[in-house]
């Protein structure tokens, strides 16, 4: 009896331990995949920022392929892409400190004017 106690006690402490290991790995699969965020598409310093609602949420747009960010600036927009972490070095002195890199894969107008403008 003691021996099928510590049996079964030691294959669920072993079933948890693989759960936990597939938890953790999980989070970091899904922050490099592809995401879709909303907000208004502006240009400084030379980079192409969507801001959300919230101002400190903010991403440096980059281009994937074919895609022309240019002629949606000054709109409110949904874009989909890939997120990778900023460089911070001197020359990020100018963007904002919460500001993600986002390549985007695709682009469409919700509305022609930014809210709140």
């Amino acid at each position: 009896m003691i021996k099928t106690t510590v049996f079964v006690l030691l294959f669920v402490g072993s079933c948890l331990i693989a759960q936990s290991g597939q938890t953790q790995s999980q989070p970091s699969t899904k922050s490099k995949g592809r995401v879709t965020v909303q907000g208004c598409l502006s240009r400084q310093s030379g980079d192409y920022i969507l801001t959300q609602s919230d101002p400190s949420n903010s991403y440096v747009l980059h281009a994937a392929d074919n895609i022309k960010l240019g002629q949606y600036l000054g709109q409110q927009v949904e874009v989909t892409g890939t997120k990778s972490p900023t460089l911070s070095d001197s020359s990020d002195a100018g963007r904002s400190t919460s500001a993600v890199m986002l390549t985007a894969s695709s682009i469409k107008s919700i509305s022609k004017e930014c809210s709140g403008r």
